[in-house]
């Protein structure tokens, strides 16, 4: 079984008020059991924080389910098995194909929303509060091919 979940917390301060950061959990059975793997995948406004990462673009640099410093995270949407198999193909090509993992803007973007809007673009669409989600991104672009962003 495999599973896509979209979430979302309140921005710390007092942009939080109008403000939320989006981000992705994969989760893949691991061998046939019960048990599952889960990756967290999201933009982050400081690029190379953690050894899984390509620029501001971060797998696990957080636990799944934290938030980002007001308050816990909920549950936009997910996806499960068939639904959720072209968006988890995205999402682990993406430090290939996102064009933006050097660049990180709060506003007007492209950030963590932009990212996850850019994602799930053939599913949904992001909340209002999801800031940078109108972000444009280019449809074809060259994908990068250096040995620095294999991890």
């Amino acid at each position: 079984m495999v599973k896509v979940e979209l979430r979302a917390a309140k921005i710390p301060s007092l942009v939080g008020i109008f403000a939320d950061h989006y981000w992705l959990l994969v989760f893949r059975s691991v061998d046939g059991s019960q048990l599952q793997k889960c990756d967290r995948w999201e933009v982050w406004q400081q690029a190379n924080q953690n050894k899984t990462c390509w620029g501001h673009l971060h797998k696990n640099l957080l636990p799944p389910y934290q938030g980002v410093g007001n308050g816990s995270s909920v549950c936009i949407q997910q996806w499960r098995d068939d639904q959720a198999l072209s968006i988890i193909e995205k999402v682990e090509t993406s430090p290939w194909t996102y064009p933006f993992t050097d660049r990180y803007r709060y506003w007007p973007g492209p950030n963590s929303n932009t990212f996850a809007q850019w994602i799930v673009r053939d599913k949904t669409t992001l909340g209002i509060r999801a800031i940078g989600r109108n972000f444009s991104v280019p449809e074809q672009h060259q994908a990068k091919t250096s040995q620095t962003w294999l991890r």
